[in-house]
């Protein structure tokens, strides 16, 4: 007997839909807003890096110099996958379950929203650097800043599982509920872990500011994935977009200049002496 071949309408949609790069690039930077949010942001994230170069020019200490240049990847990070973003190349077009608000939307001439995945990208290879370089400040141990480091991974791949989900509306949330108690494991290592070693080690001062900065930002992330298109769609992309662009300047942007300006004086807190890092004790790095 001859089987019956599944026409276009009855056959399962891909989860991306078929908006070339091109097409997405055309849209992104039509709207203005949209591509400033974009924009703006390459333009910082290259600015930090400079800036970074400039102030640890003079850092002679080798734990001063692996904070700066774990805050000087975080930019790198970012100025990579908003440049992804720019271009089209780390953006997609989604379906969404009949149930959720933004079914029914178009974007470029496809059916569906735009993602804009690639954040999740920049998001899952610069927190850990902001984590590693708040432990050091901190004077955690690498235990408790690698745990971090897992947790934020964590927390940012089963968000992007959340924003890509398109089985079901209820599955959506449930990858969000999984990130965001991943995301309070981090919070309670900065508040309560960290903040209680930097009054040890005499660094309270600056990271308890760092401390304010990066977690009532990071709270942000959360409520705007809630708002936006991912969620419940009160929020159109755009918004969206300059919501986490503005998260990011604070938590990332800031936050780094607010770190070199502090080792850039090699306070007693986060100096580690010439034999730190050394793989046998007694022998110095060579000088840079």
């Amino acid at each position: 007997m001859l089987q019956s071949i599944p026409t276009p309408s009855s056959a399962q949609h891909p989860v991306f839909q078929g908006a070339s790069q091109a097409e997405l690039f055309e849209y992104v930077h039509d709207d203005t807003l949209l591509s400033l949010s974009f924009v703006v942001n390459i333009a910082l994230a290259g600015a930090t890096i400079l800036a970074i170069v400039y102030l640890g020019r003079s850092l002679t200490d080798p734990r001063a110099k692996l904070i700066a240049v774990s805050v000087m990847l975080i930019s790198i990070v970012s100025i990579s996958s908003y440049t992804g973003l720019a271009s089209g190349l780390t953006l997609s077009v989604i379906e969404m379950p009949s149930t959720h608000p933004a079914a029914g939307q178009t974007t470029a001439g496809e059916d569906g929203v735009l993602i804009m995945w690639g954040r999740y990208l920049t998001w899952t290879f610069s927190t850990p650097f902001i984590l590693i370089a708040l432990g050091m400040i901190a004077g955690s141990n690498w235990t408790k800043i690698l745990t971090s480091v897992a947790f934020t991974i964590a927390m940012c791949i089963t968000g992007l599982a959340a924003a890509l989900t398109t089985s079901t509306l209820y599955m959506r949330w449930w990858w969000f509920v999984l990130s965001s108690t991943f995301f309070l494991v981090i919070v309670y290592i900065i508040l309560v872990e960290w903040s209680a070693e930097a009054e040890v080690t005499g660094s309270a001062s600056i990271f308890n500011t760092l401390k304010i900065l990066t977690v009532v930002g990071w709270f942000g992330y959360p409520i705007l994935w809630a708002l936006g298109v991912e969620g419940f769609a009160i929020l159109d992309v755009a918004y969206t977009s300059w919501g986490y662009s503005i998260l990011d300047v604070i938590t990332k942007y800031v936050v780094t200049m607010l770190i070199m300006f502090y080792v850039t004086n090699e306070p007693s807190a986060i100096v580690g002496g010439t034999d730190w890092g050394t793989s046998t004790p007694g022998i110095s790095p060579a000088d840079d």
